[in-house]
């Protein structure tokens, strides 16, 4: 797990990489618990996520826990963006944003995401 959730540098500024790519439903419902005690370890609006879904594989069950987890984490997140959303399901991506009222925009490469999440001022959580 900690390969999966950790944090990475880009820019010299800290970024939580969270790292679903080619996870099963019962691999993310075990990283589920971890990345909520991660990212609260983190004072309010201070943490930039890069959440990478490439290969995921997801069902119904695994998407509602992943709305509870990006709801909890709402506090804690300045900006977030995402890669590999095309393994996503497109009615659980926008689930996902409308659930927590967070935007997740998504982006081709993890260097495209982080230059992103690190290149503005703007809170785009």
């Amino acid at each position: 797990m900690e390969k999966r959730v950790r944090l990475i540098k880009h820019q010299g500024q800290p970024i939580m990489l969270i790292d679903f790519s080619h996870c099963t439903p019962v691999e993310i419902m075990s990283l589920a618990d971890e990345i909520q005690r991660r990212v609260a370890e983190h004072p309010h609006n201070s943490l930039l996520t890069l959440a990478d879904f490439t290969g995921v594989q997801i069902d119904k069950a695994t998407a509602m826990r992943i709305k509870e987890v990006l709801a909890m984490d709402r506090p804690y997140v300045k900006r977030s963006a995402w890669v590999g959303t095309e393994s996503l399901p497109h009615v659980f991506y926008e689930n996902f944003k409308s659930f927590s009222r967070r935007d997740f925009p998504a982006f081709k490469t993890r260097e495209e995401a982080m230059d992103w999440l690190v290149g503005s001022s703007e809170t785009g959580a």
